[in-house]
């Protein structure tokens, strides 16, 4: 595996691409790079397949399991110092909006649901 490079190509609207774009300009990453961390980001909520290991191969100049934290703290501080809740903000960006968009999503789905007796949202028995 080692060096081994394939190529993988999606289309998407033009604006999610532009809105991709810059992000991945904002971390100072190529929008090659965003995508692949964003997708191995994704991954980390599902349960590895019999055949995934822990021995992954990362991609160069990546990092593949989303750890990417200190690139972004970098990345915030090149324009000058910042406080914490800067750096909060600057690190967690969209979270709020990916969230509600996916709890919207598994709704929808019929895969969790709000409960008012249970404190929150829970998983559906399907």
């Amino acid at each position: 595996m080692g060096g081994d490079r394939q190529s993988v190509k999606t289309y998407v609207p033009t604006e999610q691409k532009e809105i991709w774009r810059e992000h991945a300009d904002e971390l100072d990453m190529s929008l090659s790079e965003f995508v692949r961390t964003m997708v191995q980001a994704g991954r980390r909520g599902f349960a590895p397949s019999e055949s995934a290991t822990d021995e992954e191969p990362a991609s160069e100049g990546s990092d593949p399991r989303g750890h990417d934290l200190e690139r972004r703290v970098r990345a915030a501080l090149e324009s000058g110092p910042r406080s914490w809740d800067e750096l909060v903000q600057a690190v967690v960006g969209d979270v709020e909006d990916e969230l509600e968009a996916t709890l919207d999503d598994l709704q929808d789905r019929n895969r969790v649901r709000y409960s008012g007796r249970d404190g929150g949202y829970v998983l559906t028995d399907e």
